[in-house]
């Protein structure tokens, strides 16, 4: 089942269900809108093949803080990135993360997105 406003509304009211901050604007019909945060993990552009097998591929990220101006994302490129939102889910109430499809249209697609676990607390 998927949650309409009224119900993101009641639980967000009951206490049940947490994403801070929120603006009543991003709440949608059915979904709620959320902000990319401000920190990003990037590959190197000297890593030409992502080998998973590598245990010290994580260490070779660069961590990015943007600025109020942002940072530009290079084509081709993978970056890891965190909700500006925190949020807690109840251990009954799973998420889906998906992109917004006007920023698909610019080339930004949210690859790795998907199902978040029940229980769920973070950004």
């Amino acid at each position: 089942m998927i949650l309409n406003d009224r119900s993101i509304r009641k639980l967000l009211k009951e206490g049940e269900l947490s994403i801070e901050p929120l603006d009543e604007a991003q709440i949608q019909p059915s979904s709620v809108d959320l902000r990319l945060g401000n920190e990003f993990l990037i590959y190197p552009d000297e890593i030409e093949i992502l080998d998973v097998k590598n245990p010290d591929l994580s260490n070779q990220l660069k961590r990015v803080v943007a600025d109020e101006e942002g940072f530009v994302i290079q084509p081709k490129h993978f970056i890891l990135a965190t909700t500006r939102e925190y949020i807690k889910l109840p251990d009954y109430l799973t998420a889906f993360v998906e992109g917004r499809s006007s920023l698909g249209r610019l080339g930004l697609f949210i690859e790795n997105a998907g199902w978040v676990d029940a229980g769920f607390e973070g950004t």
